[in-house]
C-alpha cells in the first residue's frame, strides 16, 4: 500500500491514521506481527523516530501491543476493539460525507436521501 503524506497535520498523526486503517481493513490481520519500525519508516520514507510515535499511539489506542523485546508489534486480536475502532472510523466518514453535502447546499436529510438512491 502507498501512503499518503500531506503538510497539512503532524506527520506522525497521518501514519497512524493509515496505520489504524490498515489494521482495521484486515491488511494487518489480528495477531499478526507489524512490520519493524525501520522498515515502515522507509517505506512510507520517514525517519523511524516518527514511525516509531505513530506505531505507540497505536499501542495507546490499544491496537497493536509490544512483543517480546525481539518480538516487535503485534496487531490485537480483541474484535471488540477493532469493532469499536472501525465503528469510529465509519462515523467520521458519514460526519465528513454530511458536512460535504452541507457546504453544497444540501440538509442532512436530503443527502441521506441521495445516498439512499445512489445504492437502490
Amino acid at each position: 500500500m502507498e501512503w499518503k503524506l500531506e503538510n497539512d497535520r503532524p506527520i506522525w498523526t497521518q501514519l497512524n491514521e493509515q496505520l489504524r486503517r490498515r489494521i482495521i481493513a484486515g491488511v494487518y490481520p489480528p495477531g499478526s506481527r507489524l512490520p519493524p519500525v525501520r522498515e515502515l519508516a522507509a517505506e512510507a520514507g520517514v525517519n523511524p523516530n516518527t514511525m516509531q510515535r505513530a506505531l505507540a499511539q497505536l499501542e495507546q489506542e490499544g491496537l497493536a501491543k509490544a512483543g517480546r523485546t525481539t518480538a516487535g508489534r503485534l496487531v490485537t486480536q480483541d474484535r471488540q476493539v477493532l469493532e469499536s475502532v472501525r465503528l469510529r472510523e465509519a462515523q467520521a466518514v458519514i460526519q465528513g460525507y454530511y458536512e460535504a453535502m452541507s457546504a453544497l447546499g444540501y440538509s442532512r436529510e436530503r443527502a441521506a436521501e441521495l445516498l439512499k438512491e445512489e445504492f437502490s
